[in-house]
């Protein structure tokens, strides 16, 4: 479907009072630029960029804030090689991203392969592994990396990147601010800032507000959202303190695909609603750092999470139903005839997650030479508990227009004019609750990497990082698994590995880099597949979740050769080539003959190959960059999809992928410009050109249907008034 482009105008005010005299004249002081990478999402000393075996992306806080859009994932789409954004959930504040053929979804049960750091604290939702972006207020945002590769120092689930963000702070951002923003359909956000530090220079504050609202571009599409975030920090010459907030409250609503036979031409129609969801969340992380002598540092942090989400999904019904049986979940239901027969309806299917999530991380850095020769040595160790609970229920409203039952006279209409579900009528059944859930997951971890210069030109880097993961379900709606109860979800689950990295840099002079690397992460399964890979019981996502037969760690390996420098003193480059292939990856497969129905398994192999290309420069008062990216994301077995709308079905609502074809919604070839001009000190002018090749949308493993390319433009412009900015 396509989305029609927002025609958004918008007007922002910031006023600055700043604590120094920033407006007398500035002393010009040349200092060469050393860019310096993280090793892990924790603060630490950092090591040089052309040590680095990784084109490591970085993105600054005041280049965020020039390209401002709905959230991180705009900026991401626009400017960063290898990065795509889709609009599976039908909400701008619900991407998906992915980058190099791996996700970041905020849909649970899509496979997830990239995870994301805010101020050294994972993100990743413990059930589902999601990433859910509008708990990440956009305006909050300071720096930013794009981690390639199956690193392991990041953590599970870095299976094909990391996305590590650090939060603005006071000290770099004094003042205050104050934007008003509205535009089509109805959009308006307002945002309040305020940051600053002591007179004595030890402590610093940061403070924002932001209400966003809107009606949407499709019918019955509105969100609203409240983003509240805070950081305070302390420091003297040898330690430095940061306690970070963020609370959000938001009301989404992301109607998704809907058939374009359905549509009549009117592109804003939605197929059934309301999809409501309700994302609450505390973040509460606390960051530090100690100089234990000049070459010796401690780092580390402690956290809390508080993620709450409730779910209302109104959609159709649909089950197959065994002669001689009754409709699951409903005794005395069963069809009027002797045979199997169909059933349809509505239903409203509702859920609530609640997960509490405590952990606490820290490392040792030391930059200390070994042998003569220049090394960063850091190790350190992490653990992470999450309670977690889960329930689910669905309000089914039976139709005529299927086969007949027995035990009940069906409805006659199921859904009203605006297509929600009608919670009346003859064929309406009760209330059930399809799923109780209650788990606890432990991760532990331990980790260490270490940096060797050979000697000027040559840096060779190792690590490795141990991974225990335990999870522990507890099934409050069928109670305990026994002989009698096959189907309870109470499991219990280990999961231990090691994890390598080894990677070799090679610098002839200050201008130019070559690197290579080989590195393996995994992903421990999820409580959310564990309770859904029976082939025997299969499930309906996301109504319903069966008994949990193991399934086996997703494990990827990533090598990759490229290289960095300058063409001139003005022109950067950089290019790359890498393969991660997942052993043992996790699919949602169809099952069998049930209709749209399906459960988790361990597939075999899925490979993503491809090649990153990046030029950027500066000339006077223009900036630009231009980058071309190729993935090529494989299915290297056979598997088989429930895809019920798509027209090469089975008739039994499956399609069978095999070795060979593309996972959706990766373009293979994208391309990216950036051009800025400052017109005055105080002005400058900007605009993004992207375009992207077809792609397959999700449904369409078979690779028999794609959408067609896309190109895009996106505009913007700065204006600084003394301290301010319009």
């Amino acid at each position: 479907m396509k989305k029609p482009l927002m025609k958004l105008t918008s007007v922002a005010v910031m006023l600055a009072f700043a604590n120094t005299p920033a407006l007398a004249d500035d002393t010009a002081i040349n200092i060469k630029k050393i860019e310096v990478y993280g090793t892990t999402p924790l603060p630490g000393i950092g090591l040089p960029l052309n040590r680095v075996p990784a084109n490591i992306q970085m993105a600054s806080p005041k280049e965020v804030a020039n390209q401002a859009g709905v959230s991180i994932a705009d900026y991401m789409m626009n400017n960063m090689q290898g990065v795509t954004v889709s609009d599976m959930s039908g909400n701008p504040w619900q991407p998906e991203i992915n980058f190099r053929g791996y996700s970041a979804s905020s849909l649970l049960g899509n496979a997830q392969g990239l995870s994301t750091y805010v101020d050294g604290v994972r993100v990743n939702e413990p059930f589902g592994d999601v990433t859910l972006w509008d708990k990440i207020p956009s305006f909050a945002i300071g720096n930013m990396q794009v981690v390639p590769g199956s690193n392991p120092l990041f953590g599970l689930n870095t299976l094909g990147g990391a996305i590590a963000i650090q939060t603005k702070s006071g000290r770099d951002n004094q003042g205050m601010a104050l934007e008003y923003e509205a535009g089509s359909w109805g959009r308006q956000r307002a945002l309040i800032e305020a940051g600053g530090v002591s007179k004595d220079g030890s402590v610093d504050y940061m403070f924002g507000y932001q209400h966003t609202t809107e009606d949407g571009w499709r019918d019955y599409s509105p969100s609203h959202l409240n983003q509240l975030f805070g950081k305070l920090g302390w420091q003297n010459e040898s330690t430095k303190l940061d306690l970070t907030c963020i609370g959000t409250d938001n009301n989404l609503i992301g109607n998704g695909f809907a058939p374009e036979n359905l549509l009549s031409g009117d592109r804003d129609q939605i197929h059934t609603r309301p999809d409501f969801t309700n994302n609450y969340s505390h973040f509460l992380a606390l960051n530090g750092s100690h100089w234990i002598n000049e070459d010796t540092m401690f780092s580390g942090n402690v956290y809390y999470r508080k993620s709450n989400r409730h779910t209302v999904n109104g959609d159709l019904y649909e089950a197959e139903v065994e002669g001689g049986e009754d409709l699951n979940g409903y005794p005395g239901i069963s069809c009027a005839g002797p045979g199997d027969c169909e059933v349809t309806g509505s239903t409203l299917n509702s859920s609530k997650t609640t997960q509490d999530t405590y952990g606490a991380t820290g490392q040792m850095t030391f930059d200390q030479d070994w042998m003569g020769k220049k090394n960063q040595f850091v190790v350190g160790a992490g653990y992470d508990y999450t309670l977690m609970r889960f329930k689910q229920s669905e309000h089914v409203n039976l139709s005529d227009v299927g086969d007949d039952l027995g035990g009940i006279v069906e409805s006659s209409v199921v859904f009203d004019g605006t297509r929600a579900p009608i919670l009346g009528g003859t064929g309406l059944l009760p209330e059930r609750q399809t799923t109780g859930l209650t788990g606890k997951q432990y991760t532990a971890r331990l980790f260490a990497t270490d940096t060797l210069s050979l000697n000027d030109q040559w840096h060779l880097t190792g690590g490795a990082s141990w991974n225990f993961t335990r999870v522990d379900n507890v099934d409050t709606l069928r109670g305990p698994r026994s002989d009698t109860n096959p189907n309870s979800l109470t499991a219990k689950d280990s999961y231990t590995r090691l994890n390598p990295t080894l990677g070799l840099t090679h610098t002839p002079n200050d201008n130019l880099t070559f690197f290579t690397s080989y590195s393996v992460s995994s992903r421990a399964p999820i409580s959310i597949e564990l309770g859904c890979s029976n082939p025997a019981a299969p499930c309906l996502l996301p109504s319903a979740m069966a008994d949990d037969p193991p399934l086996n760690q997703v494990v990827a390996k990533t090598y990759e050769f490229g290289g960095r420098g300058l063409l001139t003193e003005n022109i950067r480059w950089n290019a790359g080539l890498y393969q991660a292939i997942n052993h043992d990856d996790i699919q949602f497969t169809a099952a069998g003959s049930s209709n749209g129905a399906g459960y988790y398994k361990n597939v075999g192999r899925t490979k993503r190959q491809g090649i990153d290309m990046g030029l950027a420069g500066d000339a006077d008062k223009f900036k630009w960059s231009a980058s071309y990216s190729y993935v090529r994301a494989t299915y290297d077995s056979d598997v088989s999809f429930v895809s019920s709308s798509n027209s090469s079905e089975d008739g039994n609502s499956m399609i069978y992928a095999k070795p060979g074809d593309r996972i959706p919604s990766i373009p293979a070839h994208q391309l990216k410009l950036r051009g800025q001009y400052t017109v005055t000190p105080a002005w400058s002018i900007g605009t993004n050109v992207i375009g992207f090749s077809n792609a397959y949308v999700w449904g369409n493993e078979n690779n028999q249907h794609r959408a067609n390319s896309a190109t895009c433009v996106a505009d913007n412009t700065s204006c600084a008034t003394g301290n301010g900015k319009v």
